[in-house]
């Protein structure tokens, strides 16, 4: 998979993140230096971990199912895909306290990277380079939730939805290009 690829992937994945940090920034008076870190820290962290997870999970697995591998990926990533734009269209407002401890952001971390251990099996099938492409995730996640935090503070709610929106359309494209290499449609 290519850098620009996994940047698109990247970019899809970290949107729930994007999306929560912005009405976390809702629920902030003034945020300081110290929360946009601890931010970041959380959902580019677990962002990182959980494909990590995910592919060694999927390696335990692949001979298995080398012969439609292609399928689960694009499968996998049209679900999540179609589940964020579902989750942008309801227009269902998360209730989000100001809270930066642990207790607060662990849940909001994991929630928004669910998607990511599931990617993460994808990236053992496809043979992805998985120390490059985790890390290229979490930096990504942490610079867009870092961005978030700032952006729902001074914006408000106006982005989430479209956030959300374009993760999903980036997903179930980057799950149609896979699916279309391994059949030979594309080059």
């Amino acid at each position: 998979m290519s850098l620009w690829g996994l940047f698109l992937i990247a970019m899809g994945l970290s949107m729930d993140a994007f999306a929560v940090s912005i009405c976390k920034g809702l629920s902030v008076r003034r945020p300081r230096i110290k929360h946009v870190v601890i931010t970041g820290l959380y959902f580019g962290g677990f962002q990182a971990l959980m494909p990590l997870l995910g592919y060694l999970l999927g390696k335990q697995f692949q001979s298995l199912i080398v012969n439609i591998d292609h399928w689960i990926a694009f499968v996998l990533l049209a679900l999540i895909g179609f589940n964020m734009i579902r989750e942008a269209r309801s227009g269902g407002e998360e209730d989000l306290n100001g809270s930066f401890g642990i207790k607060t952001m662990l849940p909001l971390a994991v929630a928004t990277s669910i998607d990511a251990l599931t990617v993460g099996i994808t990236f053992a099938f496809l043979k992805v380079q998985i120390v490059p492409a985790v890390s290229l995730i979490g930096v990504t996640t942490f610079v867009l939730s870092a961005a978030g935090l700032w952006i729902g503070n001074v914006f408000g709610s106006r982005y989430k939805a479209r956030a959300e929106f374009f993760g999903g359309i980036v997903l179930i494209l980057m799950g149609t290009k896979i699916l279309l290499e391994h059949l030979g449609v594309m080059g």
